[in-house]
C-alpha cells in the first residue's frame, strides 16, 4: 500500500526545491515525487519520465518519526489526494 510524504526545506539554497511530495511504495521506495521551486517552478520523477533534473531516491525513505528528527526539514504525511493535486500540478507544467 502507497503512502505519502510531504517535506519543506526550511532554508534552501538558491535553485534548489524548497518542497516536495513523495509517494511511497510499501518497502518505502519513491515512486513517484513532485518538487516545487521559490519560483513557483514544478519538476517531477516516476520510474518512466522526470523533469529539470529530478530524480527518485536510491534507497528507501525513512519512517517520518526518523525524518522529523532532521530539523532543516518540516515533513508530516499527507493523503493521497494531497498528492494527487501536486501531481497534475507538475505534469501540466510539464
Amino acid at each position: 500500500m502507497a503512502s505519502y510524504i510531504y517535506s519543506k526545506w526550511k532554508q534552501a539554497q538558491t535553485g534548489f526545491p524548497v518542497e516536495f511530495y513523495s509517494e511511497l511504495d510499501a518497502q518505502r521506495y519513491e515512486t513517484r515525487k513532485v518538487e516545487i521551486f521559490s519560483d513557483g517552478r514544478r519538476a517531477f520523477a516516476a520510474h518512466d519520465q522526470s523533469t529539470h533534473g529530478t530524480r527518485l531516491g536510491i534507497i528507501p525513505v525513512p519512517p517520518i518519526a526518523e525524518l522529523k528528527l532532521n530539523h532543516e526539514f518540516d515533513t508530516k504525511e499527507i493523503r493521497q489526494e494531497v498528492f494527487e493535486q501536486q501531481w497534475q500540478a507538475a505534469i501540466k507544467q510539464k
